[in-house]
């Protein structure tokens, strides 16, 4: 999983929240375990074949304009890219046999370059997300994987010191406990991905990857199945991840993420989150409650302080005492000062090794509190408001550059700088610091 750039199925999307029966939607971050940088506390849908549901980044900048979908007459060229990549595959150790084996069949899907260009959007905000992750029927499939599979996942948790929640919690988001594995063929959508060029170096990177393992036998080609964006398995591993990080728990000399049996996905799993320093008996985070003119400009990653010294400053639990002293801990804001607060630990970070979005860390968290019998979110959200559109982040940004608050790139994404960028702009005007984008912050950006 390391890697940024990448999305799994396709992206992070959010698709509808209910639905009936054991079957539901997944929900899912839009970059492979390590391999995206999403920080963007919005949450986008993109309409995909797994209803999946995770955070992810609006694509843009696509060369030339509006993507084209190349007819299938263009299958020529596409035949010819299959030549020529034959033998960069052999250059790095594919042999021809797997190759043309792999190879047999694969036609240029059209549908993945649809589904990679036409990503029908909108945006949902983080409490939307949060409602989804954590939803009644997730958590109550969650309960009962961990009742039918409670004895392996016990067993992973003494291995690699994870709690079992957290794997768990990460599966229910990732593939809703396996329901949603994926079905697209990934040796024929990584190849029509890499040949379309948009992002042919990543993808193809990918291709190799997926070529080495089905070389290894860990998989044949047939069986090797994700999204259309390259994930695959009970935990959507993105082939590179698969390389690093991926183990044979059951001991059966394959490292088989795609069965029915999950086991050796979670093992991965954890022992992906373990190789990131993920720290036993340490939260993700807590939810806190700030006091009465708290300073808001304090509520940045780059903040540290043991829990007794935020305490110091009003800053504690839901039950009004401080939190315990688990280690150095930031305040975190996802939908600034209106919603809710946290205060969150290393293991945040570890977590956001398999996606960068606030939203999926804080869902996998709050999933795997709930699994372990934890209440809801108690603060409200901003429900009602209206999230600034793409083209208005970048309205925002430019506005923001032109005003002197050091933004560095205008591309509709909120991160670091930006919010850095608003917060300047916040104080300068004397609103709360918070670095939250919003209709009125652009309001002000327009009025001044």
């Amino acid at each position: 999983m390391q890697a940024p750039l990448v999305t799994i199925s396709s992206v992070f999307i959010l698709v509808s929240t209910a639905l009936a029966g054991a079957v539901e939607v997944s929900l899912r971050p839009q970059m492979r375990p390590g391999s995206g940088l999403i920080t963007a506390a919005a949450v986008v849908s993109v309409d995909v074949p797994i209803r999946s549901l995770r955070p992810q980044m609006r694509p843009k900048d696509i060369a030339g304009g509006e993507a084209r979908i190349m007819p299938a007459s263009a299958n020529k060229a596409f035949d010819r890219w299959i030549s020529g990549f034959r033998g960069r595959a052999a250059q790095q150790g594919i042999s021809g046999a797997v190759f043309d084996r792999a190879f047999r069949g694969v036609k240029y899907n059209t549908s993945v370059i649809q589904k990679d260009r036409n990503q029908s959007e909108f945006t949902r905000q983080i409490w939307d997300y949060l409602d989804s992750a954590a939803s009644p029927v997730r958590v109550r499939n969650g309960q009962a994987a961990l009742r039918k599979h409670g004895r392996t996942l016990a067993q992973i948790e003494r291995k690699y010191g994870v709690d079992k929640e957290i794997v768990a919690a990460v599966w229910g988001l990732e593939s809703a406990y396996g329901e949603r594995r994926g079905t697209v063929p990934l040796i024929e959508a990584l190849a029509t991905l890499s040949f379309d060029g948009r992002r042919g170096r990543f993808f193809e990177g990918q291709l190799v990857a997926a070529l080495k393992i089905v070389q290894a036998g860990d998989v044949s080609p047939a069986d090797m199945k994700g999204s259309w964006a390259g994930a695959m398995g009970h935990t959507q591993f993105i082939p590179t991840s698969y390389l690093a990080y991926a183990v044979d728990f059951t001991g059966d000399g394959k490292r088989d993420i795609w069965s029915d049996d999950p086991s050796d996905a979670l093992a991965s799993t954890a022992a992906y989150l373990k190789r990131f320093g993920w720290t036993k008996g340490q939260p993700w985070g807590v939810e806190v409650r700030l006091p009465r003119g708290f300073n808001h400009s304090t509520a940045r990653r780059d903040t540290k302080k043991m829990p007794s010294q935020w305490a110091a400053q009003g800053v504690v639990g839901l039950n009004g005492k401080p939190v315990p002293e688990y280690g150095q801990a930031s305040i975190l804001l996802p939908a600034g000062a209106q919603g809710a607060a946290f205060m969150i630990f290393n293991n945040f970070a570890v977590i956001e090794r398999y996606n960068k979005a606030d939203a999926y860390v804080i869902g996998v968290g709050h999933l795997a509190d709930r699994l372990k019998g934890g209440p809801e979110i108690q603060a409200s959200w901003p429900r009602g408001y209206k999230p600034l559109s793409f083209d208005e982040k970048m309205e925002m940004q430019r506005r923001l550059q032109r005003k002197g608050f050091g933004i560095e790139k205008i591309d509709g994404i909120i991160g670091p700088n930006t919010i850095d960028a608003i917060r300047g702009f916040q104080k300068s005007v004397g609103s709360t610091p918070d670095g939250f984008p919003s209709q009125e912050l652009l309001a002000q950006l327009k009025r001044s």
